[in-house]
């Protein structure tokens, strides 16, 4: 699977420099408003709750918002708003715009729901969601379950889009080297380390088992 490679292209996504995911269509966005600059996050004494009625502090529903293909997404009392292209912090400062039109010092928190990568090859294949920007590819391994004795920790392949890159993880310059960050839809493919004999034998177990004991049996009943 995915037996394509170019080192030195690897090597380039290797060295690029952090940077923040942007917001493209058919992303889900969580969206949190609050008041007073977000007084409300920050209430150590608890001062502010007790001062809400009973029924306001009941759990509202928290929706995901969908960015559609033109990279405009509908929020409550605000209505569309392009943020295709927008980093997160970008886009919050749009809102907290938008909002101070309803609300006194906007603060808005906006984050992903669907960023995540897919690792496949490990003895259970993980659909890992990127919670953290700049997730490095042993960190989602890591987060997937991590290498295990019969991993290719040499070859472990990735795609992206439409190219393919191949990480050495087996040594310290290959990690070095090839520790890309991993890009929300990457697929990663843990190649397993094939062991002919030991495959076989696990194959034919069974039928192993059948014939030693049809054997001894055989071998009971002549001496009767």
């Amino acid at each position: 699977m995915f037996k394509y490679d170019d080192a030195t292209k690897l090597q380039q996504q290797a060295a690029m420099a952090e940077q923040n995911y942007v917001i493209r269509p058919n992303d889900l966005l969580k969206l949190r408003v609050y008041t007073n600059r977000g007084e409300l996050i920050i209430d150590p004494n608890y001062t502010l709750l007790r001062e809400i009625p009973n029924q306001s502090t009941q759990l509202r529903p928290d929706p995901n918002y969908l960015v559609d293909i033109n990279g405009v997404v509908k929020f409550p009392m605000i209505g569309e708003v392009n943020v295709n292209g927008l980093t997160i912090r970008q886009a919050e400062e749009i809102l907290q715009k938008s909002y101070a039109e309803y609300y006194t010092q906007p603060f808005v928190n906006l984050t992903f729901t669907n960023k995540r990568v897919i690792v496949l090859g490990l003895p259970v294949s993980k659909v890992i969601p990127l919670e953290n920007e700049n997730t490095t590819l042993v960190e989602a391994i890591a987060l997937a379950g991590g290498l295990d004795r019969d991993s290719k920790a040499h070859t472990i392949r990735i795609l992206r889009n439409n190219e393919f890159y191949i990480a050495d993880l087996s040594t310290l310059d290959g990690y070095t080297r090839t520790n890309m960050i991993v890009e929300p839809g990457d697929i990663v493919y843990i190649e397993p380390i094939r062991r002919p004999v030991s495959e076989a034998l696990r194959d034919y177990v069974n039928l192993i088992s059948l014939v030693t004991s049809l054997t001894t049996l055989v071998i009971v009943i002549s001496t009767l």
